[in-house]
């Protein structure tokens, strides 16, 4: 793709990086096809290649964003498909990011919509506000189809969301050593995160008993936090470098004590975060090289997984799972074997969701910000599931796990918590109706859990 930058222009570091992107755009088109937006909406400025045209005139313009294309670029899910699909390696992740700090700059929003999103940046990555405000919508949730009924779609979706149980306040988890059992194989930080303690303590503390098990030393290190994507992907990008230094400033004390063989994140939108943090501070002369070193450590837990070569299940626990690639996952990091394989050595029988390169409508905060989009994403997602008539569905990101969960009754869990159930762990809470059947000797323990669900489709 031609563009007119100016020289000026040029020496700003995000214009230079995002004028290479441009550059290599070739107009092909082969992103629409996968892009969940221009799929379901048909309109090409939904499409990849569209917003890459309104990006390009924005910035070349150095204009202030218009509302029509802050209403394209805020329908972009950064599923990241269309970086998977393009044939010339366009790094859209980065312009779209940089688009979205451009709007933040020069764009006011409506009132309404300034409130929200402060509040989803300041709210979500704090665990004990996070705690607060979930405890208000479990209290708010039976009032969800009022809301929808006024049109407050927004606030209906963000009740909807929340948790139906009451949620435990989050402990103080930084600055703890989980030992290894046995000979000690190796040591690795844990990144905790701000929603995931909260919504699903479950998925990290299954990771650290799986990895204690098998030799690996597990260190949560002190004052870590929010990684910084959700606040990054609102343009929000100074509460996005500081929470990424901070984190950094964790990673570095453990890496230059005791070191590190491997930081670990059970969050996939975190882990593509952590692994982007040395092109996040590239420019800065303090922590770009701290960052570079951080990133390069960071891996997927399954991706760290795979490469130890754990031993095999037994006896295999034969429950069929319907294997959900979270988005952030399979484009962002490009890990997209090791989860499935992992599963299939410890025993399960793994089949792939259909049309699984199309997100769920998750995405970070789209699902509270673009409740319409994402509602039909979701019940695609869940279509192309429940066919499959799994036991349970398996993931590798909370907000994948809420999100499809808020549209089935098959169970929904982390990928990490059947690993660790299968190698000697407990039952994950939302399988404990069917592993009670299966041990009490039932003939078909999947239809016997499946009846007391009767939302979820069966075969005979």
């Amino acid at each position: 793709m031609h563009t007119s930058f100016s020289l000026a222009q040029l020496a700003d570091p995000q214009n230079y990086a995002s004028e290479k992107i441009l550059r290599a755009c070739v107009h092909c088109g082969f992103c629409t096809a996968t892009c969940p937006t221009y799929v379901l909406l048909g309109d090409e400025l939904d499409s990849p290649r569209g917003r890459i045209y309104l990006i390009k005139g924005m910035l070349e313009a150095d204009a202030p964003a218009t509302a029509e294309v802050v209403k394209h670029i805020d329908r972009c899910l950064s599923c990241l498909s269309c970086m998977t699909t393009c044939p010339s390696g366009v790094h859209y992740m980065h312009l779209v990011d940089h688009a979205r700090e451009h709007i933040e700059e020069t764009y006011k929003r409506p009132l309404a919509d300034r409130a929200l999103r402060a509040l989803l940046a300041h709210v979500l990555t704090d665990p004990a506000l996070f705690r607060l405000a979930s405890v208000a919508g479990w209290l708010a949730k039976p009032f969800a189809p009022v809301l929808r009924a006024l049109r407050l779609t927004r606030l209906a979706a963000m009740v909807s969301l929340s948790p139906g149980r009451m949620l435990a306040p989050p402990g103080d988890r930084t600055g703890k050593v989980h030992p290894a059992q046995g000979p000690k194989r190796g040591r690795v930080a844990l990144l905790y995160g701000c929603i995931g303690p909260v919504m699903a303590p479950s998925t990290n503390e299954a990771a650290i008993r799986l990895l204690n098990r098998n030799g690996i030393e597990v260190v949560v290190a002190k004052n870590e936090a929010c990684c910084g994507s959700l606040v990054h992907h609102l343009g929000r990008e100074e509460q996005a470098l500081a929470q990424a230094r901070s984190n950094i400033d964790a990673w570095t004390a453990e890496i230059d004590g005791e070191g590190l063989d491997a930081i670990l994140v059970t969050v996939s939108g975190c882990g593509t975060a952590v692994k982007d943090y040395g092109f996040m501070l590239r420019t800065d002369p303090v922590y770009a090289v701290k960052a570079a070193r951080v990133s390069a450590l960071a891996k997927d837990v399954t991706e760290y997984l795979a490469s130890l070569d754990l031993p095999r299940a037994h006896p295999p626990l034969l429950l069929t799972v319907a294997y959900h690639a979270a988005c952030s996952l399979q484009h962002g990091q490009r890990v997209v074997r090791e989860p499935k394989d992992l599963l299939s050595k410890f025993g399960f029988v793994v089949k792939d969701v259909p049309e699984t390169h199309l997100c769920c409508g998750s995405a970070g905060t789209y699902n509270i910000l673009q409740p319409e989009l994402a509602g039909q994403l979701r019940d695609r997602k869940v279509a192309n599931i429940e066919r499959l008539r799994p036991d349970v569905i398996a993931a590798g990101n909370i907000g994948c796990i809420t999100q499809i969960g808020s549209g089935t009754a098959i169970p929904v869990v982390h990928t990490v918590e059947l690993l660790d159930w299968a190698s000697g762990g407990p039952v994950p809470a939302p399988l404990q109706e069917f592993a009670a059947a299966q041990t009490d000797g039932a003939p078909d323990a999947r239809r016997d859990a499946a009846a007391a669900r009767p939302e979820a489709v069966l075969l005979d």
